[in-house]
């Protein structure tokens, strides 16, 4: 049965999804606001920042990748009830570290939580959800990062404590982690079961998962497009002010006009991929970001780059959705949490990795942005068509695989 035919989802548990990713997001939007607060009161450097997000990240990617197989032990609810619990926690811990070392050790366990929220509803919307949730779910991600900066904003516009914040977001996390110990087994009974007349498919040995080719090219391929993603965003506006001599203010709102349109396109090519299919739109995707990467290559006007920078944005909105949806078809059902998970722990490594690769790049010349995004854009088109490849191969009779259904 096609991915794009799943059954409706039942409306609270997509709710939840959706607050879930909205709660993702939060904490990302925080930090860059109240961290000069945080640094004065501690009174660490400004780079000490780094030390909370290499915390944060070696969490994450810990989790991303045991969450694949603790959903075979704790069920999707069970995981992310105690995942939200510990990101809770993680935030209270915040609230009130009274010194930098305890927020590390906060970081780390907020890592934790976050990476194991974000690969088990991942692996559950990959079963449940069909294209248009999956890419609005994702859409929220965003929204959450951008209602971040407007709590903590808004809490130092009051006078109070930047403790505040995080504790605002502490409380909300509380209630949603609430919510998922009460619909644990509505999310068993919601995701985990087959259709009529199908199987649930079995659980693969571990062995078998990673030896599959498919699933390192997938990691790869996830890699790959997380790095583009964030190092258009990250260098874009050095790239136009400093390479194609636009102003300030105004490469600022063109760099936001870029996520802008991230999220734009995620909301507008749910429904899309719905009515074309989800491999249509995936190759129609990747070619537009290529395309994207080739204007901002090109020698020339600031428009012209910024014109390429907003097709990267729309293109790439449901890359991230939708390859998470078909990863089953990649791999089979049974290898697909395991997959899932290490995918986000591959996107999460090369969103960090690759775009300081870029920087490295850029301090010679800022012009080298297009074409180190050109490079990337090709090689996810090569990635993904060697992944299609290796599954015709293993179907020769052409059947479509297993997939869980709601």
């Amino acid at each position: 049965m096609s991915t794009s035919t799943a059954a409706a989802p039942r409306a609270s548990l997509l709710a939840l999804a959706y607050l879930a990713f909205v709660s993702l997001g939060l904490p990302d939007g925080l930090l860059g606001v109240g961290w000069p607060s945080i640094r004065a009161e501690l009174t660490v450097p400004t780079a000490a920042v780094g030390l909370l997000l290499t915390a944060g990240t070696a969490g994450y990617l810990t989790s991303s990748v045991a969450a694949g197989f603790m959903l075979t032990r704790l069920g999707v609810g069970g995981l992310l009830a105690a995942s939200t619990a510990l990101a809770a926690s993680a935030l209270t811990g915040y609230a009130i570290s009274p010194t930098l070392a305890l927020m590390v050790c906060c970081a780390l366990l907020l890592g934790l939580g976050s990476g194991a929220i974000d690969s088990g509803l991942n692996a559950y919307a990959a079963g449940a959800f069909g294209p248009r949730h999956m890419n609005w779910m994702h859409a929220f991600f965003g929204l959450g990062v951008a209602i971040g900066p407007l709590i903590m904003t808004g809490v130092l516009n009051l006078g109070l404590s930047w403790r505040w914040g995080y504790g605002i977001v502490a409380t909300a996390q509380l209630a949603l982690a609430a919510a998922f110990v009460l619909t644990v087994r509505a999310w068993a009974r919601g995701g985990d079961a087959a259709q009529p007349g199908e199987r649930a498919p079995a659980v693969a040995p571990v062995r078998a998962t990673l030896a599959l080719p498919a699933l390192w090219l997938g990691v790869l391929a996830f890699a790959v497009y997380v790095a583009i993603e964030v190092g258009a965003g990250l260098w874009a506006y050095l790239l136009l002010t400093q390479g194609r001599g636009m102003g300030a203010s105004a490469a600022g709102i063109c760099v936001s006009g870029y996520w802008a349109s991230l999220f734009v396109g995620r909301v507008v090519q749910g429904v899309v991929a719905e009515r074309l299919g989800t491999r249509r739109i995936l190759v129609g995707s990747l070619v537009g970001m290529a395309v994207g990467a080739g204007l901002v290559a090109v020698p020339g006007p600031a428009a012209v780059a910024v014109a390429g920078l907003a097709l990267i944005g729309f293109a790439a909105a449901p890359v991230f959705p939708l390859l998470t949806l078909t990863t089953a078809e990649r791999v089979g059902a049974a290898h697909a949490d395991r997959a899932i998970g290490l995918q986000i722990a591959g996107a999460g490594l090369g969103g960090a990795l690759i775009p300081a690769g870029i920087g490295v790049l850029l301090g010679t010349d800022v012009e080298r942005l297009g074409p180190a995004l050109l490079a990337l854009a090709v090689l996810l088109l090569a990635l993904y068509a060697a992944t299609t490849k290796i599954r015709v191969i293993r179907e020769p009779n052409g059947g479509a695989p297993t997939t869980r259904r709601s």
